[in-house]
């Protein structure tokens, strides 16, 4: 097992470490060595990394705030109480949470989830969800709407036509996107309308002051004045610092705690316009404290995860699939994880992915069905089952997710088809202790991973509940699919060095790991990165000269750009050469070792 000190962990909040990068783009101390290590070990590092969000002091610099820290829990509290007063009187009144990639996936997850539990109580929907994209970001990467202010404010405008009073809560864990950045200027000019709040896990002096093309101001700028109008109470800033276990990759860390801090606001609001409960400075505590527990209870299974990290990796190696097919939200969960290895990873589309039982009636998303765009939105057990099964080898691994709430019987039917094509069938089970039969589910699968909850807290606060099963499950696919994705080399060290280079964010990030790795100038990080992404050995001015939103659409259509400058660049070899050593080694640590030996 890795031994690391309380002081290595604390290092990074030093000024001399990485001192030129935001905090969401900081290495993590914990897991720098995370591509060397054992899937039982991936999952310790992830657990500690995940325990960082609920850590109760900043270690002496007030620059870093916790998610405990007072100013942060005060910030949930006024939020909570606007949010009390809109459901109070919902007439002309809206609550938008928007965001880009994971952050307005969980902002779709739950604007639908609290819609439906509001018509369950025949209350008004009052929740609409933005994602930079449309709908069609939910399951797949779009991230070129994410450069766009102007479109952001635009939707927003449209979503908002008709209301008097809008709470716009924008995520932007880097406090960098200018699809969000927009919307917020949007609303800061109409404040006779609009109460903004911005959720992100950077300081404002590390807000992102790339200028942003079409508009006056960049993304620091709006944060300053959203500080200026929280002083004024006229608009609120949530913000907290965390540091990625894998470099940049904000769908675990950053998407885990937008989650606890959006349920913790909304569902205090919910219970103080409903159930007469006052929200307070303690109560919020509170709640931070069971997600907490909730990380506690997830994490107890170390031995469980770390067997599904490697059978998922099994299968990822041996060219084969990793599945997950889930009921209702957990399912949702599922296919976001799925849809995000992608990007983050440099995956294949058909590497992982989600299933869902009712497919776009359960996503219940504004534009509806969407299967008729392709195989990427293919998302029933239905379809699983006619374009999936018939091919099931054990090559390929299936993890069935699913609740003590969900119908038991239909889970076993569905086993049972899947166990006649595969016997490397798993599940990822949550049972109520003292109202469960666990037995009659686990003779279906190889292994289950069972997560125990207290019956009284379900009958407390069911929608809490509901709430601690998705975080939960979100947790351990995440540890699935990046714990089998750094043993197959899909990471180098603890960066995501073969991520989709596919806008402005992710370009400027894929030149700092070149610098970071190589030590080489910004230029000539960047002239290997364009070399790589138009596949050739001299760059053409007009390559050269053309804008950096033209070189990410290019390199959309291409694979491993970074590691390939970075074999380049280590090695000086060609472009054919680089290419012939990342395909005979598949870590990519090993590639460029090998390259080096060579010199």
């Amino acid at each position: 097992m890795f031994d690391y000190r309380i002081k290595d962990m604390q290092h990074w909040q030093h000024s001399s470490y990485e001192p030129y990068l935001p905090v969401t783009e900081k290495s993590n101390p914990i897991t720098r060595d995370i591509d060397k290590a054992s899937p039982k070990e991936i999952v310790e590092m992830l657990q500690k990394c995940d325990a960082e969000i609920f850590e109760r002091t900043s270690h002496g610099n007030p620059m870093y705030q916790t998610l405990n820290s007072s100013s942060v829990v005060q910030t949930i509290v006024d939020v909570s109480k606007r949010v009390e007063v809109i459901l109070k009187d919902p007439e002309d009144s809206l609550i938008v949470l928007s965001g880009c990639g994971t952050s307005g996936r969980v902002a779709f997850l739950l604007a639908t989830s609290l819609n439906r539990w509001l018509a369950s109580q025949h209350q008004k929907q009052i929740y609409s969800y933005i994602i930079a994209g449309g709908d069609k970001a939910l399951l797949t990467s779009q991230e070129t709407p994410e450069d766009d202010p102007l479109l952001g404010a635009l939707t927003l405008g449209k979503v908002c036509v008709g209301k008097k009073h809008v709470l716009f809560i924008g995520i932007s864990c880097g406090l960098s996107a200018p699809f969000v950045a927009g919307q917020l200027d949007f609303c800061l000019r109409n404040l006779e309308i609009f109460t903004p709040v911005l959720i992100g896990f950077n300081p404002v002096d590390m807000a992102r002051t790339e200028p942003i093309q079409t508009c006056s101001f960049h993304f620091k700028e709006v944060a300053e004045r959203m500080n200026e109008m929280q002083k004024q109470a006229k608009g609120l800033r949530a913000q907290s610092s965390s540091r990625e276990a894998i470099s940049g990759s904000s769908r675990m860390k950053g998407g885990s705690a937008t989650k606890i801090i959006l349920e913790t606001i909304l569902l205090a609001g919910h219970e103080a316009a409903y159930s007469k409960k006052a929200v307070t400075f303690n109560g919020i505590l509170y709640s931070l404290n069971m997600f907490e527990k909730v990380h506690q209870i997830t994490y107890s299974q170390t031995k469980e995860l770390a067997a599904l990290v490697q059978k998922a990796a099994i299968s990822l190696r041996k060219k084969g699939h990793v599945y997950y097919l889930g009921w209702q939200t957990l399912g949702i969960i599922g296919i976001i994880d799925a849809s995000e290895c992608i990007p983050t990873f440099g995956a294949g589309f058909e590497d992982i992915r989600g299933f869902v039982r009712s497919g776009f009636s359960e996503m219940n998303n504004k534009e509806g069905d969407l299967s008729s765009l392709g195989p990427h939105f293919i998302i029933d057990h239905k379809d699983f089952v006619d374009t999936i099964l018939p091919n099931l080898s054990d090559n390929d691994t299936v993890i069935f997710l699913y609740s003590e709430n969900d119908d038991l019987n239909e889970v076993s039917v569905l086993a049972k088809n899947v166990r006649q094509r595969t016997s490397n069938l798993h599940a990822i089970a949550h049972e109520l202790k003292g109202l469960s039969d666990p037995e009659r589910m686990r003779s279906h699968f190889m292994t289950v991973l069972t997560i125990k909850w207290p019956s009284s807290l379900y009958k407390h606060s069911p929608v809490l509940m509901k709430q601690y099963w998705e975080l939960s499950t979100k947790w351990c696919l995440n540890v699935i699919s990046t714990g089998a994705h750094v043993l197959i080399g899909k990471v180098y060290m603890n960066y995501m060095i073969d991520l989709r280079v596919t806008n402005s964010k992710l370009y400027r990030r894929a030149i700092h790991i070149l610098q970071r790795f190589t030590g080489s100038t910004q230029a000539q990080c960047e002239t290997a990165l364009l070399r790589a992404i138009y596949d050739v050995e001299e760059l053409s001015d007009e390559m050269s000269s053309t804008d950096v939103t033209q070189h990410t659409l290019v390199a959309n259509k291409r694979g491993s750009v970074v590691p390939i400058a970075l074999v380049m660049l280590q090695s000086r070899r060609t472009i054919a050469e680089a290419k012939s050593y990342l395909d005979a080694y598949s870590v990519i640590r090993d590639a460029v070792a090998a390259c080096q030996r060579l010199l």
